[in-house]
């Protein structure tokens, strides 16, 4: 089955206080982006990658590919007002069947086997998604007070997240919804079931500074 790559490099650095958009802040020597693409190339060489960025960062991006030797083969496709909008235009640039990994672009620690796992699911089961059990205790507040609660229910969600193609094409012919959170609530809204996998634990959304110290030292001792 063919695997297709869609990575949506949308941030602008609020959060980073950074003048450059995160995706495009080094890290152990290189854009994020960079790394975040060599994680899929490292997996599988012939996987068809797009990559979805503002369209006033298209030209930042082929300077900085060039500016780094970059030479990883990818197709660009200026992205939308919301992150529902780019995963559309990014799915459009897809013509074939087969698995589509659908990843966020600052997310450059994700491991071969939680690709593996995304795409045997996928494959058998239509779709799947990475998690990570919490470890942390939780409390909820609701009607001003606060309670705790089992967090043995609980799992936080990275990508890629992965699909048919066919199904998740289907599924973001929906008009938009603001509970649109992420690709697997957009096909949960069409009635299919999402199946969990393991993630794994690294793979981390750079999202603010400390990210950057992290995922540094990772990439440099991996």
């Amino acid at each position: 089955m063919k695997k297709f790559v869609l990575i949506v490099a949308g941030g602008n650095g609020v959060r980073m206080d950074a003048r450059s958009p995160k995706q495009f802040l080094l890290v152990a020597g290189k854009p994020i982006l960079m790394q975040t693409i060599m994680c899929f190339f490292n997996y599988d060489p012939n996987a068809e990658i797009v990559v979805v960025l503002p369209g006033q960062q298209i030209e930042t991006w082929k300077n900085l590919c060039q500016n780094h030797s970059f030479t990883i083969a990818h197709r660009i496709c200026p992205g939308g007002e919301k992150r529902f909008y780019s995963v559309k235009n990014g799915l459009s640039e897809i013509e074939e069947e087969g698995v589509v990994f659908i990843h966020d672009g600052v997310r450059p620690l994700v491991s071969n086997e939680t690709l593996d796992r995304c795409f045997k699911t996928a494959l058998q089961k239509g779709n799947a998604i990475p998690v990570v059990p919490v470890t942390e205790s939780l409390r909820k507040i609701e009607a001003g007070k606060n309670t705790s609660v089992d967090r043995s229910r609980y799992f936080l969600v990275q990508t890629p997240q992965t699909f048919l193609v066919k199904e998740i094409k289907k599924a973001y012919e929906q008009e938009y919804s603001p509970y649109f959170t992420d690709d697997a609530s957009v096909l949960e809204a069409t009635g299919k079931a999402i199946n969990l996998v393991d993630g794994n634990r690294e793979n981390i959304k750079i999202t603010y500074p400390h990210d950057l110290v992290i995922a540094s030292s990772l990439l440099e001792n991996i």
